[in-house]
């Protein structure tokens, strides 16, 4: 563990001792931030006070999207059923089917778009699914999106049941979401887009098998490292809130100030909300303060209808100072804990279900070159190279239409390869577990062979296209 040991007589601007980076997030919060937010009103304008469990927290993983788009199907590859052990590390939320057509304009009865604002703040992953095969974009999907300002770095897209359209038109759509998004999400980096097809089925199109498996290996990937990197978008949070924090206190005090003592309150307020623009400018000139950092306006006015400016506080200068000396020292402080922290960390990241034992993550399983091919095919994929493997086979004289595994050996050493791979390739082979291979388990085993001379990896287990039609259950 890493720490700073404590010690008495802390000099004012001397940046304050943790022992980890969540430990330090919580006591700088509650120590320097929280009191700015709660003299301010900050609960009241952007999103309710930090608790301990949002600094010891899991990873977590968000899932936005409208109706039909896949999200529970997403969700289903890495944890079917509880308990799951993919959900040790990481924590998956499902959300309601963004509405579109005549179903936006019913009420759901609550603010659905501040709900994910909320969700955004604390999550390290935001993933939006779009529907390749009638991509749109919902008067509600399209608010949700831009609730989502200031969290654009953990935004990643997702454009699911591409194997439903041709090429071309997989071209036409992407293009076209890329060009709804850049109107949607305001950033000067493009927005991550990963085209795939995110379920256990047979591609409809296989045309384009290896983009979806190298996309959706990037996007496994992505999540699988969540763990490591959950310290610094915790402090990366706390900073944003922070800079949001110190505008806020700003834009309050300003009001306070302008407010009359006693008479003519009500005109004032209305006249102060709606130059709300005017204050803004005021303050990014004599606070240098970037236009970026700023709350949305027409929101910030719709919440000041509501207030009772008589509560406001004026500007408080030490309480801005510990947020200033927070941001300028202590934050320093732990950006070297995190790299510490995170190279102690190398090997964390999401295990359990189908992430386990595997480098292609949980979309790809049985796609692919190798083991994987073949498994859009009617066919067994073996019994198109069966007749010269049959061939082998019977001059290994057969009995009862079997070879022992004395007799198997002997061929399978032809090949070179270690002893521990072929002993695994027999245990795949064997698929009726007798200790014989008859022809067709022995043309699977030379299949294997070819599949690990290639240079692809051997299966954990033997999916189910490579199992011998006579041996398949109901067959």
């Amino acid at each position: 563990m890493f720490s700073w040991v404590s010690k008495d007589g802390r000099r004012k601007n001397e940046p304050e001792l943790f022992e980890t980076v969540a430990d330090g997030l919580r006591k700088l919060y509650n120590q320097k931030l929280l009191p700015l937010e709660e003299t301010y009103r900050f609960h009241d304008f952007h999103s309710p006070a930090l608790e301990d469990a949002d600094f010891h927290n899991k990873p977590m993983v968000l899932l936005v999207g409208q109706y039909s788009t896949g999200k529970t199907t997403f969700i289903r590859f890495m944890c079917a059923q509880l308990p799951n052990p993919v959900l040790e590390s990481i924590s998956i939320i499902d959300t309601p089917g963004i509405l579109s057509g005549e179903k936006q304009r019913i009420s759901r009865g609550y603010d659905f778009a501040a709900v994910l604002e909320w969700f955004a703040e604390r999550v390290d992953r935001i993933i939006l699914l779009f529907d390749a095969h009638k991509l749109d974009i919902s008067d509600e999907f399209s608010e949700v999106i831009k609730a989502l300002k200031n969290h654009e770095d953990k935004i990643r897209v997702v454009l699911n049941k591409a194997d439903q359209i041709e090429t071309q038109q997989l071209m036409r759509v992407y293009g076209a979401l890329m060009w709804s998004l850049g109107k949607i999400i305001n950033t000067p980096e493009v927005v991550r887009v990963y085209i795939g097809s995110f379920w256990s089925h047979p591609l409809l199109i296989p045309d384009n098998r290896k983009l979806f498996e190298a996309e959706e290996q990037d996007l496994f990937k992505d999540i699988q490292s969540l763990p490591r990197n959950a310290a610094l978008r915790k402090l990366n949070d706390l900073i944003k809130r922070a800079r949001l924090a110190k505008v806020h206190a700003y834009i309050i005090s300003a009001l306070k100030k302008e407010m009359p003592n006693v008479f003519g309150k009500e005109n004032k307020k209305k006249e102060l909300i709606n130059n709300l623009a005017e204050i803004y400018l005021k303050i990014e000139k004599e606070q240098q303060i970037s236009p970026g950092d700023f709350p949305n306006l027409k929101k910030m006015q719709e919440i000041l209808m509501t207030q009772d400016f008589s509560r406001f506080q004026s500007i408080k200068p030490k309480l801005l100072d510990a947020v200033d000396d927070m941001l300028a020292s202590d934050i320093a402080k732990l950006m070297v804990m995190v790299r510490q922290e995170e190279s102690q960390m190398t090997t964390q990241v999401v295990k359990g279900g189908a992430f386990e034992g595997t480098t292609n993550g949980p979309f790809g399983h049985g796609y692919g070159e190798g083991a994987g091919e073949g498994i859009d095919d009617v066919e067994w994929v073996v019994g198109k190279d069966k007749p010269t493997y049959d061939e082998i086979f019977y001059t290994l004289s057969p009995v009862n239409g079997k070879i022992t595994g004395a007799s198997a050996k002997k061929e399978m050493v032809k090949s070179k390869l270690p002893n521990t791979v072929l002993g695994k390739i027999w245990k795949l082979a064997d698929v009726d577990r007798d200790g014989f291979l008859d022809d067709e388990e022995f043309a699977l085993a030379n299949h294997l062979i070819k599949v690990k001379l290639e240079g692809h990896e051997l299966p954990a287990d033997l999916p189910p296209h490579l199992i011998p039609p006579s041996k398949r259950r109901g067959e």
